[in-house]
């Protein structure tokens, strides 16, 4: 290793351990992934570890619910996700659990050195129980009205209509998702990490270039409201470790689940012979990334450094954070079939298709990206079959024809491949800030401009006479040599294709300093397709394997957490109770202070309303005032934190801006009934 070399640890938030790998989580993964085989394509040191987050009380009721231990379960999901990704071409140097020794040792560590410096607090707190299930309710399991907003079938820890952020015992109506029972409160005593200790320390660490703006903005606040204790443990019956000295408590899984990559990092210093605290001490010149969703901001860019500095261990460098995904611009849907399992996709194309597509659509910033599966046959065949593909195929004919394999011993265009060696450098910059597309469209510039070199050389036509021979295999040699300064470009995106490139130019593993010197005089192997086209059969034959069957079944579903007790089904009766009105909406603004809210003004034909309704990602504001919905008019009014709403309005759809306002018929007038 040069002094230049950089050690860079590298790490992917951890996938819970009680379900597969989907398309979603996979954009991640291959982020990560790419940036960590361009660090070593690079030179540089570069360690890529993960694990199964496989501690909860989910994990703990699933397991129950397939009549196994949770042992077992964990261990057969770790395998599918270690076969799930290893099919992605995502390459980990170590993956481990976060139900280990490792795991358990650092979390201990961690818990006491907080303690002893003063940093975890012991209180009562009275929280919901399910006298049914004999147990206390995390907030994803208890269902109610949301508090602020009114809103059903809402989590216990926030809203998803309005937004808002509570407590379970804030919520309307509770009822358990183990049992439907209705929760009840009692007494326990919980131990709380008192994150407002490091207010300081955490307001120099964010500002400090290790995030990104968006992200910066948001943590800005919560550190307005103000840094709130965080409670650290649960009660018996749970899945997870004890707390030393607190029998009946364990430690709360968010606790330990980034705590895992210190253990993974441990397991791999144990097989490998690495100190582990030369990178983790707080003076360590190493590097530290975190690649993670960015509905998981919260826990990695507060608590996460918090309980870090506190125990005596160096913050991230940086968190890297992304957005979701989406597919043909919706919420991917199990009925649609874009849904899509990684094993799924694996049984019907390749996974490089998707490794490519994903980098094209990557950037720097917490955007959502989408999968639109017609752009995703178009792109992947134009520019990767089309275009650089293209190159070798035309170009190795003629070697292998004409000149046994040999390549020519000089470029006739050392300039042409200079610029091609030059943008390397641009590259390697969009590659390091995670601008991935724009990295893409840099490469498929140069892949234009080479087969353009062709095109204009015409090699076919030389090929014709005996004179004009050594022309031609200059021309092809130029062609091969740029089509292997474009692979080593692509090697991070595209590690399988480019090893079989590496093979069909019969030269080392490709590395970008490597392309200073052009390939002239050796023998390449004859040519085999490196990639073929993506089918549109095979891609709606997925779809069809996505889809699930949304027709009720006659059979009760097993399991403790198969029933909702939310969508149990009501009599005619109560449906009847609903008076549902058309209202012309008379005036629409945005409310101060909401993300999702926006304050209607309601006309029912002599009479007004005002209603809160979370539909500001759909609508502007100015393009609802004079159109006709349907609203609930004799919900009773519910005081917000912005005014108090007067009723309800009906929309349709997925969500974000496929959320639709229903529209009467032609002539309905406000306050007609609804029937």
């Amino acid at each position: 290793m040069t002094s230049d070399t950089r050690n860079i640890l590298v790490t992917s938030a951890l996938p819970y351990a009680n379900g597969p790998i989907h398309l979603g989580h996979l954009v991640e993964y291959i982020q990560t992934d790419i940036w960590v085989r361009f660090q070593k394509t690079r030179g540089h040191r570069c360690l890529y570890v993960c694990a199964d987050d496989a501690h909860g009380t989910p994990i703990m009721l699933k397991a129950r619910s397939e009549g196994i231990t949770p042992d077992e379960l964990i261990e057969r999901i770790g395998q599918e996700h270690r076969t799930d990704f290893a099919g992605f071409l995502v390459d980990f140097d170590n993956y481990h659990s976060t139900h280990s020794p490792e795991n358990r040792h650092f979390a201990e560590l961690i818990y006491g050195r907080l303690k002893e410096k003063g940093h975890i607090a012991q209180r009562t707190i009275r929280q919901a129980y399910d006298p049914e299930a004999g147990m206390f309710l995390p907030d994803r399991f208890i269902k109610g009205e949301c508090p602020r907003c009114g809103a059903a079938d809402q989590y216990g820890d926030s809203c998803e209509a309005c937004g808002a952020t509570y407590t379970p015992t804030d919520l309307k109506n509770p009822v358990s998702a183990i049992s439907g029972a209705t929760p009840v409160e009692r007494e326990s005593e919980h131990y709380f990490f008192q994150l407002a200790d490091f207010h300081r320390m955490l307001r120099d660490w964010t500002g400090s270039g290790s995030l990104q703006g968006e992200i910066r903005n948001k943590l800005r606040e919560w550190f307005e409201a103000g840094l709130n204790d965080w409670d650290i443990s649960r009660d018996a019956p749970y899945w997870g470790f004890e707390i030393p000295d607190a029998p009946g408590k364990f430690f709360y899984v968010w606790l330990d689940a980034p705590i895992g990559y210190m253990a993974s990092f441990q397991n791999y210093c144990d097989q490998h012979g690495l100190d582990f605290n030369a990178w983790w001490n707080p003076d360590s010149n190493t590097e530290l990334h975190h690649f993670i969703g960015k509905d998981i901001a919260y826990f990695h860019t507060l608590f996460w450094p918090a309980m870090l500095h506190g125990a005596g261990f160096r913050a991230p460098t940086a968190v890297h954070c992304h957005g979701f995904l989406t597919v043909n611009g919706q919420k991917m849907s199990k009925s649609r079939g874009t849904f899509i399992k990684a094993s799924t996709y694996l049984e019907h194309l390749q996974p490089e298709y998707l490794r490519y597509y994903f980098a094209a659509k990557l950037g720097p910033g917490v955007d959502d990206i989408d999968l639109s599966l017609d752009d995703f046959i178009a792109r992947v065949n134009s520019d990767l079959v089309g275009k650089v593909v293209n190159i070798a195929s035309r170009c190795a004919g003629f070697i292998h024809k004409r000149f046994e394999g040999r390549l020519a011993e000089e470029l006739p265009d050392p300039d042409l491949y200079d610029r091609f060696r030059r943008a390397g450098d641009e590259i390697a910059g969009l590659y390091e800030r995670r601008e991935f597309g724009q990295a893409m469209r840099v490469i498929m510039s140069l892949a234009d401009t080479a087969n353009q070199y062709v095109d204009e050389q015409k090699p076919w036509v030389l090929a014709k006479q005996e004179d004009t021979l050594p022309q031609v295999q200059g021309i092809c040699t130029q062609g091969i040599n740029l089509f292997r300064v474009l692979m080593t470009y692509l090697k991070p995106v595209l590690p399988a294709m480019a090893e079989r490139a590496e093979s069909f130019l019969d030269v080392e593993p490709l590395t970008w300093d490597a392309v200073a010197k052009p390939l002239t005089g050796t023998r390449i192997k004859p040519y085999e397709p490196l990639m073929t086209r993506v089918d549109p059969e095979a891609v709606k034959a997925l779809l069809e394997a996505s889809k699930e069957s949304l027709e009720p079944t006659a059979s009760k579903p097993a399991g403790p957490l198969a029933k909702d007790p939310i969508r149990d089904e009501i009599s005619f009766d109560d449906f009847a109770k609903v008076d549902l009105r058309i209202a012309r909406i008379a005036q629409a603004e945005h409310v101060k202070g909401a993300d999702k809210l926006l304050r209607l003004t309601l006309d029912l034909g002599g009479e007004t309303r005002q209603v809160f309704a979370g539909i500001k990602s759909a609508y502007d504001p100015a393009d609802l005032e004079g159109r006709l919905t349907v609203m609930v008019a004799n919900l009773a009014p519910r005081k917000m934190k912005f005014g108090v709403s007067e009723g309800m309005v009906l929309a349709a759809g997925p969500g974000g801006k496929d959320l639709f306002i229903l529209s009467p018929d032609d002539g309905a007038e406000p306050g007609m009934r609804v029937k």
